[in-house]
């Protein structure tokens, strides 16, 4: 669903939304929910990602747009890829749970499949 340089506009809005995000490529997280959201929805997304683009090189202007319906769409979305601890194939990670130390004996054991979102390659 993106291109190569709505995708990496994405990341470094993530990245100044969530700091640390960029290193789990929550551009691909987000590029699997775009597939399977309506056309409305896809629509929506893509221009709020291209709407806050101008700002994605500083925190300052893209704090500028806070309060925007665009900016809380895009927060909820970086918020999600981040903290469910998703990291995607190839990512450096690691994910967020080890950042913020989430790790009740359950939780530690947790074996997450991505599979579903990314497709049967993941």
């Amino acid at each position: 669903m993106l291109s190569e340089d709505r995708a990496a506009v994405l990341r470094s809005l993530c990245e100044l939304i969530v700091p640390g995000s960029a290193r789990i490529w929550p551009e691909v997280y987000i590029d699997a929910l775009l597939a399977r959201m309506d056309e409305d929805g896809r629509a929506g997304t893509l221009a709020a990602i291209d709407t806050l683009g101008p700002a994605a090189g500083s925190a300052q202007v893209l704090g500028e747009h806070a309060y925007t319906p665009q900016f809380m769409l895009l927060r909820a979305l970086a918020c999600e890829a981040f903290y469910s601890d998703f990291v995607a194939p190839g990512a450096p990670g690691p994910g967020a749970w080890a950042e913020i130390e989430f790790a009740p004996p359950l939780a530690a054991r947790l074996d997450k499949d991505w599979s579903y979102l990314l497709g049967a390659g993941a």
